[in-house]
């Protein structure tokens, strides 16, 4: 129970730091999430939307990781997929014990309720869906997980508009604070995640780039990360290399 306190404590601190409007009641009720399921915000296992607070996948498999889950089965529901329009329907059911008949969850998505960046990976995101509503109903998890939202609204889509009060490009505080969110859920270099930034951006630094820019950067790599990121991490190691010097 004490290591459940310290993890609480932990994250709010954190948290303070990275979202530096929140309520009391926002950090009371991250108090009591992150006690009660030891859930890690440095960790990437809960984010701050729209003023709540969302649980990641990330942070569910993490759950039924330390709970000691027996497995998690997936299916196709044929009657009410069309590959065609790209919609599928997935069931999920997670067995927290050997001897569990099992909690079932249903996901869905299709290019309405999907982010633009993971068009044509519906089958994938519904996946994610059904996986994480079913862990939600196992664990007694009383909130959503990020990864159920759709396009409206869609916040990790979206970024909120920023004072003028970060570089002169107007890449506020809150763009940074989710490309380092990311950076550190998912343990990458951030050298060569800024030289990746740079040159997706196509500019010299990354002050330069324009907020559009930037934003779609930090969405294609939270994209990347979650999808591939043995093959994001083989795309930040070509940056630790000088480039070679075309021949004379």
């Amino acid at each position: 129970m004490k290591r459940k306190k310290t993890a609480g404590q932990t994250s709010v601190r954190i948290a303070r730091r990275i979202w530096t409007n929140l309520s009391r009641e926002a950090l009371n009720r991250l108090r009591e999430i992150a006690t009660q399921h030891n859930f890690s915000v440095g960790a990437g296992d809960l984010i701050y939307l729209n003023n709540g607070w969302y649980v990641t996948h990330t942070g569910l498999i993490g759950l039924a990781r330390r709970k000691r889950c027996s497995g998690i089965h997936v299916e196709a529901v044929d009657s009410l997929c069309d590959s065609g329009a790209n919609r599928f329907v997935l069931k999920a059911t997670v067995f927290p014990s050997k001897g569990s008949s099992g909690f079932v969850s249903y996901g869905d998505a299709d290019p309405s309720n999907v982010s633009s960046f993971v068009r044509g990976a519906e089958m994938r995101v519904a996946e994610t869906r059904a996986v994480n509503r079913a862990l939600r109903k196992a664990y007694g998890i009383g909130i959503c997980s990020v990864e159920e939202i759709g396009t409206i609204p869609n916040p990790v889509e979206k970024f909120p508009p920023q004072n003028a009060n970060g570089n002169g490009n107007g890449t506020g505080p809150k763009v940074r604070d989710r490309l380092c969110q990311i950076i550190r859920q998912h343990k990458l270099a951030p050298e060569l995640v800024k030289a990746y930034a740079v040159d997706f951006c196509g500019t010299k630094t990354l002050r330069e780039a324009s907020r559009e820019r930037v934003e779609n950067f930090v969405l294609r790599l939270a994209d990347w990360a979650i999808k591939d990121r043995k093959a994001l991490l083989i795309q930040l190691d070509s940056y630790s290399q000088p480039k070679q010097e075309g021949a004379a």
